[in-house]
């Protein structure tokens, strides 16, 4: 008897197993992107998963921080590495950075800056670090919204690279420093 001809269906799938489509969250049709959205709503998405939620990889910079609790976030579990809390405030210091430079200035951050010493370990403190990466997250957003798609080929005031490059660049920059908040955390418990 001879054998049926396999189509292409089931020689992707050979156990002709249907696979489960993943449950979507309430929300998520408002988080998509949007068919014809712009370059520049393309590039505010990518910021919004990497901070708020909904990244590809896992729980995005507040996601991870909602239960950081105060005596943690300065906490060195990993010898050489920073603290949550250095980590914090040296993203809040980077999104303060792009929007300068879209705003025109040239700049580079000092060491200081880049890194700023964390020094007062209260809870307050703590809620005002977080609140002052929210506050730069919000206004990097209205800074890139402002932007046309024409203008990221825009170079960087005193770089060589242009604006779409910086803009992925610090996408990407809060996604490395999500990785290493995610492992100071189990590295705590």
């Amino acid at each position: 008897m001879a054998q049926p001809a396999r189509t292409a269906k089931a020689v992707r799938n050979p156990k002709n197993v249907t696979p489960i489509q993943p449950e979507k969250p309430a929300h998520a049709s408002s988080l998509a992107p949007k068919p014809a959205q712009s370059e520049v709503g393309r590039i505010q998405d990518q910021l919004r998963r990497a901070i708020e939620g909904e990244a590809w990889h896992g729980p995005a910079v507040l996601e991870l921080l909602q239960e950081v609790p105060v005596d943690l976030a300065p906490a060195k579990p990993l010898d050489q590495a920073h603290s949550i809390w250095e980590i914090v405030v040296h993203i809040t210091a980077w999104q303060s950075a792009i929007v300068r430079r879209l705003h025109g200035e040239a700049l580079q951050l000092s060491q200081q800056e880049d890194w700023p010493e964390v020094t007062d370990f209260g809870e307050r403190a703590w809620q005002k670090a977080i609140e002052a990466l929210e506050q730069s997250y919000d206004q990097l957003d209205q800074a890139i919204g402002k932007l046309s798609d024409a203008q990221l080929n825009d170079a960087v005031p005193g770089k060589k690279h242009n604006i779409y490059f910086m803009l992925h660049g610090i996408i990407q920059h809060n996604l490395y420093h999500a990785g290493q908040i995610a492992v100071l955390k189990k590295s705590s418990r």
